[in-house]
């Protein structure tokens, strides 16, 4: 089975792994962008290189993963890992020296204070607006 790999869903997925809205993504891509623009490219089969270059960065994710990314190889990496662990595991165990999911979770922090940073700054961009309406 050679499915086509579909770019826009690939961006909604890695999207919300890493708890990311459409606003925010809208957001981090400039004042041309808007939630409904975002919903339309994670619609989108194939994206342009510069723009998935561009989300990708967003994302903190090679643009490659977007392009690649499919169940079918998702689960072909996990039973060619599954083998070769298989048959011989311990030699490979020990050359490991982080923890995948830590750093899973260092860039799930790493887009939370993003997201809180840009929280403060809307929140700050609100009061200016009250301020010079109030003047």
């Amino acid at each position: 089975m050679n499915e086509k790999i579909h770019h826009g869903r690939n961006i909604k997925r890695f999207r919300e792994m890493m708890g990311i809205k459409q606003e925010s993504l809208a957001f981090e891509l400039g004042p041309d962008w808007s939630q409904k623009k975002i919903s339309l490219l994670e619609q989108k089969e194939e994206v342009e290189e510069e723009l998935l270059r561009q989300v990708a960065e967003i994302l903190k994710v090679p643009a490659e993963a977007i392009k690649n990314f499919s169940d079918e190889n998702v689960i072909n990496f996990f039973n060619y890992f599954n083998d070769q662990s298989a048959n011989n595991g311990a030699i490979h165990a020990s050359n490991c020296t982080f923890n995948a999911l830590d750093k899973v979770f260092e860039v799930i922090e790493e887009n939370k204070k993003l997201y809180e940073r840009l929280l403060e700054s809307e929140r700050e961009k609100v009061e200016l607006l009250k301020k010079m309406i109030e003047k």
